[in-house]
């Protein structure tokens, strides 16, 4: 909210922006947690230049009057920008593909074999990402797969907390009478998103700012 203000040349403390939210009760509510032992997984999952790797993942939480219906996502880990996205009635390995397909032919300017050459897809060990036929593919374009440790859902949190804005912003949000419209829905939900989501550790940086940013950049350009 403080740097939505700045765009608006409205110019105020973040203290004093965080106490007028808290006064009128708008603070998302926050969960504690519980401790937890040493992790298998206790570094940076975000890299230094773009397309270096790509998470992908999945959820099932929507509903529409066709049916329950899932939602595929992937993400770029360098600044959170969504490259590909894509719903279905089924929940098999061919839809999950969609997302790195539409990432392809957008950021590597086709589809052909070795053409992501280098660049990995990071996913968790659902059936659908371990299956012989989304590793084939991933491979006939370059790419290698990166599957999260076991029982360690962080390894993945890029694709994750782009799910949880997701459901935040849309999926919970809104009713969808079809597939295709949840799915037209979603195309636009990733155009906003990647032009106007506002990210804090690119100095409040939308992920496509970031991203044409590292690109002038040559240390953090892939």
């Amino acid at each position: 909210m403080w740097a939505k203000l700045r765009y608006k040349g409205i110019r105020t403390s973040k203290e004093r922006a965080r106490r007028v939210i808290r006064e009128n009760s708008l603070l998302a509510p926050q969960r504690a947690g519980n401790r937890h032992g040493p992790k298998a997984h206790d570094g940076t999952i975000a890299t230094e230049v773009l397309n270096e790797v790509w998470g992908t993942d999945m959820t099932t939480t929507v509903t529409t009057k066709e049916g329950k219906a899932a939602v595929f996502v992937a993400v770029d880990h360098f600044n959170s920008e969504c490259v590909g996205i894509h719903a279905s009635k089924s929940q098999i390995r061919f839809e999950a593909l969609e997302p790195i397909r539409q990432a392809v032919r957008e950021y590597c300017g086709g589809f052909a074999e070795d053409i992501a050459k280098g660049l990995k897809i990071r996913h968790d060990h659902g059936s659908q990402y371990m299956a012989d036929e989304f590793q084939d593919e991933i491979g006939f374009l370059g790419m290698t797969g990166s599957p999260s440790f076991v029982r360690e859902p962080e390894g993945n949190g890029c694709a994750e907390r782009f799910i949880r804005t997701l459901k935040e912003n849309m999926l919970w949000v809104r009713t969808f009478e079809t597939v295709e419209q949840l799915r037209l829905a979603l195309r636009e939900f990733k155009k906003t998103y990647n032009e106007q989501w506002i990210i804090q550790k690119f100095g409040y940086q939308t992920p496509s700012q970031a991203g044409k940013d590292a690109c002038k950049n040559p240390k953090r350009a892939a």
